[in-house]
């Protein structure tokens, strides 16, 4: 989730501040808060405790007319909330902030428990931890009015902390505008049920929610609304420290209640056989080989072939979840579309019982690992036609890589930059087969699709204008991918040197007394 910068500014209480600013001033403390010995990662994670309780506050005190349930319950029961924080000072703050974490965090089986599960106090200078509290956080408002939250501030938050490379965090943080334009072409409609197995904070969950919200603003109010915040959208994880941000976006978002059942199941998603299925899936897989202890997932009867390559497990799983004429998109990086064994069976099975429609190739400088190509696969699970025809006809593939260039801070991705492609996703409306090709978009069909080498599916629309398949850069863009370059280089050289000392540090411990280490 990256924070959207066209939109509305966020509304403190004082005066217009817009959201970028908010968040920088949040970060910018994280300098001083270094000096008192509290890291990046563990600043961020007790800003998103603080920022959850303050937004819960605000939540709870918006007008009637903005809650379409009402009465809701708050979020936070009372004497654990942001008031009871900010009425202490001193060690009395301090006492009484650890108490709310270890309170809220024996609320087991609970979304609200889950969200402070094992969470405990890393600021242990009472100073610094009532400055936080209620110079940089209490005197602004961090929802808007009118809406169950705007959330930009606390997602910017999140962005911040992805891009802060030296922790290796948010390699693969999906894009806001990539989110929005997969869910505006996916559509979901009231009473579908929504998956991301691999749904990182819950941005594609969070989009899905808002896209339905805003379309079916009448039906929200009776079951159908209820469903909508209680299961009909779930995800899974496998980091539970993600999965804790998750779901505090999520309730934050209007998505679940305090006292419900989680909504994310914190587990490795392939290490086991499917249990419930959906019409919708989204996701953005993480990218790697292998399972947790890097084998292939040979428990899983329900696969087509075994693999130690992610993606190609998480295609796999992915249409196992979902429902017959369910849908899905997903994020994949090049290789599977091209890689042979395994990813040739699966290819074959996928356009024999899937309608696979639908390709968009996506162009570097948009996820924060410098260099990755990627695309995004659409999908209908249909199973194959009458006559044993296969799902697939043909395989629409819009090129937006070619002669395509942006970086994460001189030219940002937006969503205006994707509107050309969803609108010829839609060009055909239900029928794929009367779309409207043009330079990027073109239709390939099945027979040509199934008699490539290995099924291939890389297939190029387009011819760039120049040697490369980007457009010339400026100086000074060519310059700062070379500094983010170095400092993705840098960041992987600290995190072996990281190892290597922990690796030390671990067989220093297991010395037992009177016994040398081993030399290294």
């Amino acid at each position: 989730m990256s924070t959207d910068k066209s939109a509305t500014p966020i509304q403190p209480s004082d005066q217009q501040v817009p959201t970028s600013t908010l968040v920088n001033r949040l970060w910018s403390y994280c300098e001083l808060l270094r000096h008192s010995g509290v890291s990046t990662l563990d600043y961020v994670e007790q800003l998103t405790y603080l920022l959850f309780l303050k937004m819960a506050d605000e939540r709870a005190k918006r007008p009637a007319k903005f809650r379409r349930n009402a009465p809701e319950a708050p979020l936070v029961p009372v004497g654990r909330d942001w008031t009871s924080l900010t009425t202490r000072s001193a060690e009395a703050l301090l006492e009484h902030y650890e108490f709310i974490l270890k309170d809220l965090g024996q609320r087991g089986g609970t979304m609200l428990g889950e969200v402070f599960t094992k969470a405990s106090n890393k600021i242990h200078e009472p100073a610094v931890l009532e400055r936080l509290i209620k110079d940089l956080i209490d005197p602004h408002t961090w929802t808007t009015e009118n809406q169950d939250l705007k959330g930009d501030a606390y997602e910017g938050l999140l962005q911040r902390g992805a891009e802060d490379r030296k922790t290796g965090a948010g390699q693969y943080f999906t894009p806001r505008p990539l989110i929005d334009a997969m869910v505006d072409c996916i559509q979901p409609k009231i009473g579908e049920t929504i998956t991301d197995p691999a749904c990182g904070t819950g941005g594609f969950l969070i989009a899905a929610h808002a896209y339905i919200a805003t379309r079916y603003e009448d039906e929200l109010y009776g079951d159908e609304g209820r469903k909508l915040q209680t299961g009909s959208i779930t995800g899974y994880e496998l980091v539970r420290e993600t999965a804790r941000l998750a779901l505090m976006n999520m309730l934050l978002h209007g998505i679940g209640t305090s006292e419900a059942k989680p909504l994310i199941t914190i587990q490795d998603s392939l290490a086991k056989p499917i249990h419930k299925h959906y019409d919708i899936v989204l996701a953005n897989p993480p990218f790697g080989v292998g399972s947790v202890t890097g084998e292939a997932y040979t428990a899983r009867t329900d696969f087509w072939a075994s693999t130690t390559n992610k993606q190609l497990n998480f295609v796999q799983h992915i249409y196992n979840l979902l429902k017959t004429n369910g849908r899905g998109a997903l994020v994949l990086p090049d290789n599977v579309l091209f890689e042979g064994g395994a990813g040739t069976t699966i290819r074959r099975n996928l356009l024999d019982l899937c309608d696979v429609h639908t390709l968009l190739r996506l162009p570097t400088g948009i996820f924060y690992a410098n260099g990755v190509k990627a695309n995004v696969l659409f999908f209908d699970k249909t199973g194959q036609r009458s006559g044993g025809r296969p799902g697939t006809r043909q395989l629409w593939v819009y090129d937006f890589r070619t002669d395509q260039r942006f970086t994460l801070k001189q030219r940002q991705l937006s969503r205006e930059h994707l509107d050309d492609f969803v609108a010829a996703y839609h060009s055909g409306g239900s029928d794929y087969s009367t779309r409207k090709p043009s330079e990027r978009f073109r239709a390939f069909d099945y027979d040509e699709l199934i008699a490539r080498d290995k099924v291939n599916l890389d297939l190029t629309v387009l011819q760039s204008a120049s040697s490369s398949d980007m457009v010339f850069a400026s100086p000074d863009v060519i310059a700062q991918e070379i500094v983010d370059e170095l400092e993705t280089a840098l960041a992987q050289f600290t995190a072996v040197a990281r190892a290597l000392k922990t690796g030390a540090q671990t067989a220093d411990d297991s010395t037992t007394e009177g016994e040398e280490a081993p030399e290294r």
